[in-house]
This record gives structure tokens, C-alpha cells and sequence, in this order.
């Protein structure tokens, strides 16, 4: 009898516990924020070449079904600054949220475009879940997954009760330290978050700037909405990643349109500013053969081999004087000042000529217009000098 009641109790225990566990549900809640209109990499160095729109799909495409049941959310300030350009770069990046299928993106104040009815009309267009403040739109998005009620908004103030709650916000993950009663807080302020704080029950962390890597927060949740466990993984986006070809047939369209403004829309800044190495050959001949074994000779057939050859972004940094009076404009009107040469560092030598102290020092001040710490990460102002030191 003692067996028994002994084995009934055991029976009665592992039943509850697995009802108990049965009753658990896990949902990944994969998130990005602080995109500001970065739709891939510039490719400048291996150390910066991670991110991409075309690599994320193409890492959802192929690990769906691992990841899953997952939502997928972006925290805001996704735009780029406003231009024509970065209109451009607008439509790519909202086309592309359509073919990813976010379950939410957050439009908040801190975007100019905020209350930009192209934007607002782009989202639309292209299906993309928007959670944003004013008098037309919605501040929050209910999404089921796996049985498990979803609650995502844009308002501290609205955090029902009884289903997991989610904010998305520019705030900076100190300031989100003092929002109480949410489940989980998603910044898009920029900052990089090695892993989530948790204050109280409210687990915060911040979208990875430019979208190098994508967050990938696992939850355990009771049935009645509460987060028992948690898990977070920072998703790297390399070059090693198999592209999505939807998303890159959407960039490359991105291409040619820059590619179609930069032609119709920018014109020459008339003057006869810049030399050009010619010029400058004429009394340093051997300064001008030391440059030639440079990688800075080489810099605008570098975007030629990627593409970029006619994206204003990009040949800003790969020429001489791009947007100032007499500066490069294109291989067809200015051939003879594409590559970074003399006067990108030293300054304007036409002056040099009458005046030899006008010659500028290449300080580190000059070489942090273009190798920032985005774009060359590895920079290190007296080993690169060295790299370009006249022999």
C-alpha cells in the first residue's frame, strides 16, 4: 500500500510538472534598430563588412525554421538624413522591410520624415506593420505567436496586463531604465549593448548600430504572460552569408537610381581650384612615383569593382575635391582628378604655387574625413602615414 500511494504521488508530481512545462511557450523576438539608412556595408575593409538587408533575409530564409516561432520587429530610426538621396535609400529600405515581413516598426519623433507622408505612404504600400505617435496612426500592434499574446507599442504608458509586453523607443537604455512595467524595452538610440540589463522584470537592450549583427532575444513565458527565462545572442552579418535575391535585385535598383540622379540632378561646382597630380608632378616627380605604389591611386577604380562608381556617398572619398568648386565631377569631365591625390591631403596647391607655405601637413584631423571609425575601423593615424609617406 505504501508503494502505492508512493508511485501515485510520483505519478501525480511528473504530471503536474510536465502540465506545467506544457504550459510554457518560447517565442525569439529578433530585432534591429538604428539602421539610419544603412542598407549594406560600404565594403572599405574586411573589419567593417558586416550588415546588409540582402545577408539578414538571406540568414531568415535559411534558418526559418530554427528560429521560429519568432517576431520580428525594428526600434526605429531606420531613415537615413534628408536628401534626395536619402529618399532613395527610404524606398530600398522600406521595400526590403516588406520582403523580410516585419511583424512591427517603430516611426518615432526623432525621425524627421515622422509625419512625411512619403514615408507613410511607402510603408503602407508595402505592407509594413507601423507603430508610431499622432492623431492618424496606431501607437501599438497586437501579434500572436504561438498562442502567446504580443503586445508591441510606442507609448510607455500603454502596458496592458496579462500578455507580453514590448516598447520600442529612442531613448537611451538609461532613460529606459526608469520606464516600469514592461516585459522587454527595445532602444534604437544607437548604443551598443552587449547584453540585456535587466531591471526588475524588464529585460532593455538596443538595436546594433547600422545593423552590423541582429539581436536575437529567446523568452520562456508562462501562460499567464510572464517571462520566466531568457536568452540573447548577438547575430553577426558577414560576407560569408548567402544574399537574399529579392532584397539585392531591390538594391541594385537602389544603385541605379543614385546612379540615374547623380547624372540628371548634380552639376559641376564650376572654378579651376585643383591641379591634379599632373600639376604637381612638375617639380615632385619622385613624391608623385611613390604615390603611384599607394592604395590611394587606386581608390576610384575600387568603387568601380563594387559598383559605387556613381554613388556621391562613396566617390566623396575616392577622388579629389568631389562637391567643391573645380573638384572631380566624373571620369568624362574630370579624369584627371579621380584617386586621392596630392591635394586631398596636402590641401589645394594652386596657392602652393606663389605661396610654398600654403603646402598643408597631413595631420590626423585630414586622414578622419574618410577613414572613420565606420569605414576603417583599423585606423591608426602613424602606421597608415606610414603606408603613404613619400620616399
Amino acid at each position: 500500500m505504501k508503494h502505492f500511494l508512493l508511485s501515485t504521488v510520483l505519478c501525480i508530481t511528473l504530471i503536474s510538472a510536465v502540465s506545467i512545462y506544457a504550459e510554457e511557450r518560447r517565442v525569439n523576438i529578433i530585432y534591429t534598430g538604428a539602421l539610419q539608412g544603412e542598407l549594406e556595408p560600404c565594403g572599405c575593409s574586411p573589419q567593417s563588412d558586416f550588415g546588409g538587408l540582402a545577408r539578414f533575409s538571406g540568414f531568415l530564409n535559411d534558418h526559418r525554421d530554427s528560429l521560429s516561432p519568432y517576431i520580428l520587429i525594428d526600434a526605429g530610426n531606420f531613415l537615413a538624413e534628408e536628401s534626395p538621396q536619402g529618399r532613395l535609400k527610404a524606398d530600398a529600405m522600406i521595400r526590403s522591410f516588406g520582403v523580410l515581413k516585419y511583424d512591427a516598426v517603430a516611426l518615432l519623433p526623432n525621425e524627421d520624415a515622422v509625419k512625411d507622408d512619403f514615408v507613410i505612404s511607402l510603408l503602407r504600400k508595402h505592407s509594413v506593420p507601423t507603430v508610431t505617435f499622432g492623431v492618424h496612426n496606431e501607437t501599438s500592434a497586437s501579434i500572436s505567436k504561438d498562442s502567446l499574446d504580443i503586445h508591441v507599442s510606442v507609448d510607455p504608458e500603454d502596458c496592458p496586463d496579462g500578455r507580453l509586453n514590448i516598447l520600442l523607443t529612442d531613448h537611451p537604455v538609461s532613460a529606459a531604465s526608469g520606464i516600469p512595467g514592461w516585459d522587454v524595452i527595445i532602444s534604437s538610440s544607437g548604443e551598443k549593448v552587449e547584453r540585456p540589463l535587466k531591471i526588475g522584470h524588464t529585460l532593455i537592450t538596443s538595436g546594433y548600430p547600422k545593423g552590423e549583427k541582429f539581436g536575437v532575444l529567446t523568452l520562456t513565458v508562462s501562460q499567464e504572460g510572464d517571462v520566466l527565462r531568457s536568452r540573447h545572442e548577438w547575430i553577426p552579418l558577414g560576407n560569408e552569408i548567402e544574399e537574399d535575391s529579392t532584397v539585392r535585385k531591390i538594391l541594385d535598383d537602389y544603385d541605379m537610381k543614385v546612379a540615374r540622379f547623380y547624372k540628371e540632378s548634380l552639376k559641376p561646382l564650376p572654378g579651376t581650384t585643383y591641379l591634379g597630380v599632373s600639376g604637381c608632378v612638375e617639380c615632385h616627380q619622385p613624391f608623385a612615383e611613390s604615390w603611384e605604389k599607394t592604395r590611394h591611386a587606386g581608390a576610384y577604380s575600387s568603387l568601380l569593382d563594387v559598383g559605387k562608381a556613381s554613388d556621391p556617398e562613396c566617390i566623396i572619398c575616392h577622388v579629389v575635391g568631389f562637391g567643391e568648386k573645380g573638384g572631380f565631377f566624373s571620369m568624362e569631365t574630370t579624369p584627371e582628378l579621380a584617386n586621392v591625390q596630392c591635394e586631398e591631403c596636402h590641401g589645394v596647391n594652386r596657392e602652393h604655387i606663389t605661396d610654398f607655405s600654403k603646402m598643408r601637413p597631413v595631420t590626423e584631423t585630414v586622414c578622419l574625413k574618410c577613414h572613420t571609425r565606420e569605414n576603417s575601423p583599423e585606423f591608426e593615424y602613424h602606421e597608415y602615414l606610414n603606408k603613404i609617406k613619400h620616399n
